[in-house]
């Protein structure tokens, strides 16, 4: 008689606990080899080169080609304390400040001090030796010197901002924010795992592999930017991913284990291995294909975000599949060894819940209405989302209790020059460099007429060594989130083909960090429909094959969008008004960070199908045995409740955690995702699934039927009082 052939996941399973030394070892080695060599390629990041889009990506990739010296600039900025500057302290501290500068050996030249238009302030440009890239890493003695300047001269403000100032003081903010968010995570995991599983072992098993997934994930990036260069928060979304999915992996699988252990199979790792490990691959498949989705954006940070996003996930479905079921049977009972004793007694109760029958009750005796209410209260709750609005971070959106903001706010004040800036870059054969300058000359005139533009300096044009490449800087004095400075970028946009349209040969274009904000968000705009399309499609057929029902699929892909669309309301509600500022400790720009709803959507599309995925599967095993769809139902989610709360807690409290940090951007990602996870573990699980499942019935397997199979003689059921069809 031929024997059955086990699925892959039981196979890999029954090799790691035959062999879990030899698979803890490889897993070693695999993580550490990562690092390694990941630390001795180093990370390549998006340069001007591969980043950008539309006019001002081609403006930006001019430049670039330009191959312009790049020097890192820094200003020492004097005010009074209060009340009118006197020009003759000013001057005095000036000049200290041109002295001790001079001799630095880090600074290559010092400017001539340049006072403000109103008279408000002296500047004095400093121009330091080296690159700009590690600028922060040299700028101390600069800073020494005007500490040295502030203290001879104390009636007046004596202050330092420019590339490795500015690098410098907000890197103390915002990386001291980073590594809070990163201490206070991995010890709040721990304590969810704590309160999950009531023995520590067991507690930090999950931890423990996420944490070498993390690790493992970084370095594979760092090797991989060499091919597709990786945007600066990447390692940050590692982190941010790697510990939700990598816990939540390791928590389907070794509760899974643990329920099956404590009904006393022998075969328990091998039930887990077939059930929740099937359902890790599974889910893990989804979130990578709604990631890749992130490539048809088109855009270098959206393709460095995917690929690390899919590499992470790949690493922690792979922990999940063979090293933990080595260390599952390595320790055997001891993985719930050292007991906390209240945790224990309530982890022990917590097979014969009362609660989630409870909860169940109205999704399963009135589907019906229960259906309707919830899904006009999610739709309610998606609203806003209909007025949303989107804008790129700046500068405007720092938090002003940050040192080095306030300065440049009163640099930007007294030299407008200084702030919002259009890099205006032509490209020509050399022999037309005389008429593109000229033409450039010309252009700067015409801004010099206009109150859109700033008027303090005079912009100079800037030739590459090989006559091809033309730059000129045009500030505008507006901030760059007002209308005014969109309304420069637009003039500008529309005087440039005018003044160097018949330039033979000519390419050109008007870049800077607003215009890229702007091409940014309208290319994203543009690219939205086929990502939502790509994604949507690919779960609707991922999902009807694994579950070989085509009502799943379509569901899934409704109860996820449902989710999603509610999240967005959520975070429109919150980040476009003020009644939150308060609370979350955040300046409203009125809008949205641009990246974040494409970014978010296919996020979140990947993991609330990690949920779908792992409570229909139970739902399909109880009804294969035979059981009636609701109480199928109401047993599927009983049983998977623990682990899908749990795993929800851990994304919550870890997205949480992201919503405290002061750049807009996290925080705004960090209260998207937990409200989404949120509102898909308590509102979707409890009320809209069982609801939709139980008003379909046996319709749920349509177009297929599901035979019952013959229930073993040793499963139970649940004692639900249910009703049935």
């Amino acid at each position: 008689m031929e024997t059955k052939r086990r699925p892959a996941t039981v196979r890999v399973a029954q090799w790691s606990a035959a062999h879990p030394w030899s698979a803890v070892t490889m897993w070693v080695l695999f993580v550490v080899l990562c690092l390694a060599l990941g630390t001795a390629a180093g990370t390549k990041k998006i340069g001007d080169a591969e980043s950008g889009v539309g006019e001002s990506g081609l403006a930006g990739r001019i430049a670039a080609s330009g191959d312009f010296p790049e020097k890192a600039e820094e200003n020492v900025l004097i005010t009074a304390k209060s009340g009118p500057l006197d020009p003759r302290d000013a001057r005095a501290a000036a000049d200290d400040v041109v002295r001790r500068m001079k001799a630095l050996p880090e600074v290559e030249a010092v400017g001539t001090p340049i006072p403000a238009p109103d008279r408000t302030a002296v500047l004095v440009p400093v121009t330091m030796k080296g690159d700009t890239e590690h600028a922060d890493l040299r700028v101390d003695p600069l800073l020494a010197q005007s500490a040295a300047v502030q203290d001879a001269h104390p009636g007046l403000r004596v202050e330092q901002v420019g590339t490795g100032s500015t690098a410098k003081g907000l890197t103390a903010t915002l990386g001291a924010d980073f590594e809070r968010a990163e201490y206070i995570s991995l010890p709040l995991t721990l304590l969810i795992m704590l309160v999950v599983f009531g023995a520590l072992i067991a507690a930090a098993v999950p931890v423990v592999l996420a944490l070498s997934s993390v690790g493992a994930a970084i370095g594979l990036s760092a090797l991989v930017s060499h091919l597709l260069p990786a945007t600066s928060a990447l390692s940050n979304v590692i982190l941010l991913m790697g510990m939700a999915v990598g816990v939540d992996y390791s928590l389907f699988y070794l509760k899974r284990e643990r329920e099956e252990r404590r009904r006393g199979r022998p075969d328990a790792l091998e039930i887990a291995a077939e059930t929740s490990g099937h359902t890790v691959v599974v889910s893990g498949g989804t979130v990578v294909v709604a990631m890749a989705g992130l490539y048809l954006a088109g855009e270098a940070t959206f393709t460095s975000l995917a690929t690390g996003s899919i590499i992470v996930v790949a690493v922690a479905v792979l922990a999940s599949l063979t090293v933990l079921p080595a260390l599952l049977a390595k320790l055997g009972p001891r993985v719930d060894r050292p007991r906390i004793p209240v945790l224990w007694r309530l982890t022990m109760r917590s097979g014969e819940s009362r609660v989630w029958p409870v909860l169940l009750r109205p999704a399963l005796r009135h589907p019906a209405v229960t259906l309707i209410v919830s899904t006009v209260a999610l739709l309610l709750l998606a609203a806003p989302a209909l007025d949303m609005r989107l804008k790129q971070p700046g500068s405007d959106d720092l938090p002003r209790d940050i040192p080095v903001v306030r300065v440049m706010d009163r640099l930007t004040a007294a030299f407008p020059s200084e702030g919002t800036v259009h890099q205006v870059a032509v490209e020509a054969p050399p022999e037309q460099s005389a008429r593109v300058r000229s033409a450039l000359t010309g252009l700067a005139a015409r801004t010099a007429r206009d109150p859109l533009f700033a008027h303090d300096r005079a912009p100079e044009v800037r030739t590459s060594p090989t006559g091809r490449v033309h730059l000129i800087d045009i500030a505008t004095p507006h901030s760059r989130s007002s209308d005014e400075a969109r309304h420069s970028l637009d003039t500008l946009r529309a005087w440039l083909p005018q003044a160097v349209g018949d330039v033979p040969g000519a390419e050109y274009g008007v870049g800077g960090k607003l215009a890229e904000g702007v091409d940014f968000t309208g290319h994203l705009e543009e690219r939205l429909p086929f990502v939502v399309g790509f994604v949507l499609l690919l779960t609707l057929v991922m999902t009807g094959l694994i579950f070989r029902s085509a009502a799943i699929a379509l569901s899934a892909v409704v109860l996820n969008l449902l989710s999603a669309a509610a999240a967005f309301g959520v975070l429109v509600a919150v980040f476009q008004n003020t009644w939150a500022e308060g609370f979350l400790d955040f300046h409203s720009s009125g809008a949205v960070v641009s990246w974040l709803p494409l970014f978010l959507f296919v996020v979140l599309f990947g993991l609330s199908m990690d949920y779908h995925v792992f409570v229909v599967s139970r739902i399909r095993e109880a009804a294969a045995r035979g059981v009636p769809t609701r109480a199928a139902v109401g047993e599927g989610i009983t049983r998977s409740a623990g682990v899908v709360t749990s795993a929800a807690v851990v994304m919550v409290a870890v997205f949480a955690i992201f919503g405290t940090l002061s750049m807009v951007e996290f925080k705004q990602l960090g209260v998207g995702l937990a409200a989404a996870i949120l509102i898909d573990a308590v509102v979707i699980r409890i009320f809209v699934l069982p609801a939709l499942m139980a008003l379909l019935g046996s319709a749920n397997w349509w177009p297929g039927r599901l035979a019952p199979r013959a229930r073993p003689a040793d499963a139970t059921v649940p004692d639900l009082p249910l009703p049935t069809r």
